[in-house]
């Protein structure tokens, strides 16, 4: 039997269709919404700015939750709802300050679920993580046709619509992470061992220093 049958195959591909989807609409999107609000470039790279800091944070806190008490698509359900609910926030209000406070509130929480789903999705596959591409072109998928979906929407209708097509994808994300099994995450024992012992480890100082100049690199194409 392949051991793809023996793993929630379309149940995992959905997240990261949807997932993806979502980010379909931030990357080429978000900054043009903001632009038609009325934000100078400055205030458009501030707000856009505020999803990538909280990328630092997030991740690292709830890694932390989900290393000591498991249970990883719990976190991923809760952030996932949360996102979404802190993300409609967004239709009461225009302002700069609003805006930023309910772009860190929701990029708080939504950073938060990919890294535990990605965690989640290995497990699941135990020795044939090879199989995890299989998995993934579903996020590319979810992007491509998402931002040519909505591109040729907003070739017709004004882009009042980019919070609601975030809206559409946040819900069904959380939808789809109801349907993930909780049984492949399990509770890690760990051995103490202090941080900056790790970072000073070459491989992980060269590891840290790609991600790093990568997302130099995207700063310009996201705003």
């Amino acid at each position: 039997m392949s051991p793809l049958k023996s793993t929630p195959y379309w149940r995992l591909s959905g997240f990261y269709f949807f997932y993806f989807a979502s980010l379909g609409v931030l990357v080429p999107y978000w900054g043009l919404y903001l632009q038609w609000q009325g934000f100078s470039a400055k205030e458009i790279g501030e707000l856009t700015a505020i999803l990538l800091a909280t990328r630092i944070v997030a991740p690292n806190i709830w890694g932390w939750i989900a290393d000591h008490h498991g249970q990883r698509m719990r976190i991923v359900r809760f952030a996932s709802l949360i996102g979404a609910i802190s993300f409609s926030a967004i239709l009461l209000d225009n302002t700069f300050l609003w805006i930023a406070g309910v772009m860190l509130v929701f990029s708080f929480f939504w950073n938060a679920s990919l890294p535990q789903f990605e965690a989640t999705t290995l497990q699941h596959l135990g020795d044939h993580s090879y199989h995890y591409s299989k998995i993934r072109l579903w996020g590319s998928i979810g992007f491509i046709i998402t931002v040519v979906v909505l591109g040729s929407l907003l070739e017709k209708f004004d882009a009042n619509i980019v919070p609601y097509a975030m809206l559409v994808s946040m819900g069904a994300i959380w939808l789809i992470t109801l349907t993930v099994p909780e049984s492949a995450s399990r509770h890690l024992h760990l051995t103490d061992q202090p941080l900056r012992t790790i970072i000073k480890r070459p491989e992980v100082i060269a590891f840290l220093s790609i991600c790093f100049l990568i997302q130099v690199s995207h700063g310009p194409y996201y705003t």
